[in-house]
């Protein structure tokens, strides 16, 4: 093994907890989109919400956008004039938007609970998971890995959303070091997600610390192909190249890192790698 290559490793382990828990605002965005009604009368598996409940829903969500604590207050009053799992929602939604993580995770929590209840089990589970996605970026890896579970036990339908439930549930092992769980889950949001590049990036990153360079070397292929201007799938596609012996494909992967998000963390730790590279003999 080169010299320069436990200095590669060493210098991009922050550059894979980044990936791992990708991103704050990703969730945000993505709690967002779960939960807006628009997106739910879409044919696109989501269920509409009743017209009963759309309208309300609809204004505490815009109120929340613009104030999180006036749409946590219209929430709250919402659910004592019978709201229903809908009120718990947006306070859910409300407390995201003002990263106040805890309360956010136990209105989420409640409302799936409440939605049960009422026999909703599909909005349900998908309740239990945003408390996951909410608990995953808060740090508490545990509480997003048990409300997955929770969320998965609910019988979701295959497809992408359930996936991408696996993707983070996989995120969330991987958290808590349990990398063979990781793997399971990140082979079944490959099966119902196959569309997805982070679940392949994923997917590369952990076989590539694993130390299962050819499974690596073909799943972050699918990465690129799917997401060739994404400067973490270049980063994660030059360690890999590195690792198996191909230096000239690791050193343009890298700079292609640096050419697409020069100031982001993906492309820094390319040029941190690129410099710990031998001089090229070209």
């Amino acid at each position: 093994m080169p010299f320069f290559l436990p200095l590669l490793l060493q210098a991009y382990d922050p550059e894979i907890e980044a990936v791992m828990n990708r991103s704050r605002k990703e969730k945000e965005q993505a709690v967002a989109a779960a939960a807006s009604p628009a997106a739910a009368a879409r044919a696109d598996g989501k269920i509409p919400v009743p017209a009963k409940f759309a309208a309300p829903f609809q204004a505490c969500l815009d109120e929340a956008t613009q104030s999180p604590e006036s749409g946590v207050a219209f929430a709250q009053k919402w659910r004592i004039d019978g709201g229903s799992f809908y009120a718990r929602h947006c306070m859910g939604f409300a407390y995201a938007r003002a990263e106040r993580w805890t309360p956010a995770i136990i209105a989420f929590e409640q409302a799936a609970e409440e939605a049960e209840r009422e026999g909703e089990m599909t909005q349900s589970a998908r309740l239990w998971a945003q408390a996951g996605n909410a608990a995953l970026v808060s740090g508490d890896a545990a509480k997003a890995r048990d409300d997955f579970d929770a969320a998965l036990a609910r019988g979701m339908a295959d497809g992408l959303e359930k996936g991408e439930v696996h993707l983070d549930r996989a995120r969330a092992l991987v958290a808590l070091g349990d990398m063979d769980a990781a793997r399971d889950s990140l082979d079944l949001a490959l099966a119902q997600a196959p569309r997805d590049p982070l679940g392949w990036l994923l997917s590369a990153t952990l076989a590539r610390r694993q130390g299962e360079l050819r499974l690596a070397q073909t799943h972050i292929a699918r990465a690129v192909q799917l997401s060739p201007d994404d400067a973490s799938v270049a980063l994660e596609e030059g360690n890999i190249a590195v690792l198996t012996d191909h230096e000239d494909v690791a050193r343009d992967a890298w700079q292609r890192a640096v050419r697409l998000a020069p100031d982001a963390p993906a492309g820094k730790a390319a040029a941190d790698n690129l410099s710990r590279l031998p001089a090229s003999a070209g």
